[in-house]
């Protein structure tokens, strides 16, 4: 597939109006609520026709992905492949991600996401049927994104061990509570440290902002763990990601993407075209 330069590994679409989405539980997602399509994307990115983009899930909802499948099957929008949504825990995993492939846009799949950041068991990744279902992710050659808290990285960890031959990319650094100030960096730097030793495990510069004092953060707060993450991981398993529009609750699009290139400052220009495509495209194989 022939892409352009920059790639954004991490964004989502969705109208509120057509589909609830159940982690909006309260007035401070009502600036996320209406439709943020590919119309909205394109309105929000610096030089849109210069992006290519993965558009990822945010709902537990099989529909949801067969319809960002027929989204970057559309010639004229910025998304070329999707992160989508299985049951990790169902039996026929590999008959649900068939059923994906076999519709709309369905060859731009590239990976599976859940929402195990919101699961109250710490362990959710290291249940056997989900192991079962990562198995089979493997052998479908799709990639599985990572969304855990500091207190899930221990599994993660564990999990991408165990499965050596699986590709995994952590979303959003791990999530560190960068608004709880100093107490944020330990356990997270160490724990996130040890899942950088992986060779089968990439990161996202993704979601920072969020994870700060929406209306306070600062470059210089958020800065350190943006660079920790690059230096864990190296340019080679670090990709850029907006996560747009839920970056919109502390910072503008392009507020996102400066910080990302800010935190590249130093790298050489080869270096930089890792993080912001080569690592993308070669991860996610587009």
């Amino acid at each position: 597939m022939n892409v352009p330069v920059r790639v954004d590994a991490h964004h989502h679409l969705w109208d509120t109006d057509e589909r609830e989405y159940g982690w909006m539980d309260g007035p401070w997602a009502d600036p996320l609520r209406g439709r943020f399509g590919p119309a909205e994307l394109a309105a929000a990115v610096r030089n849109p026709g210069e992006i290519a983009t993965i558009a990822v899930q945010a709902v537990t909802d099989t529909a949801e992905s067969a319809e960002l499948l027929a989204v970057a099957a559309d010639p004229t929008t910025p998304v070329v492949a999707v992160v989508g949504w299985v049951d990790l825990t169902a039996s026929d995993i590999a008959d649900r991600v068939a059923e994906l492939r076999a519709g709309p846009g369905g060859e731009r799949l590239v990976g599976i996401r859940h929402l195990v950041q919101d699961e109250p068991d710490p362990r959710w990744l290291l249940r056997p049927d989900v192991g079962r279902s990562l198995a089979a992710l493997t052998s479908a050659g799709l990639v599985y994104d990572l969304l855990v808290k500091p207190a899930q990285l221990a599994a993660a960890c564990r999990v991408a061990r165990e499965h050596p031959e699986q590709s995994f990319v952590l979303d959003h650094i791990g999530k560190p509570d960068i608004g709880a100030g100093a107490g944020a960096w330990e356990p997270w730097a160490v724990a996130l440290r040890e899942i950088a030793a992986l060779p089968n495990v990439a990161v996202k510069l993704s979601g920072i902002v969020t994870e700060a004092d929406w209306r306070a953060w600062t470059v210089e707060q958020v800065l350190p763990y943006a660079r920790h993450a690059l230096e864990m991981f190296g340019p080679e398993r670090t990709m850029f990601g907006s996560d747009w529009p839920v970056c919109t609750l502390a910072a503008s699009y392009d507020d996102v993407l400066s910080l990302a290139e800010r935190t590249c400052v130093g790298l050489s220009a080869a270096e930089r075209d890792r993080v912001f495509g080569a690592t993308a495209r070669a991860v996610y194989g587009f």
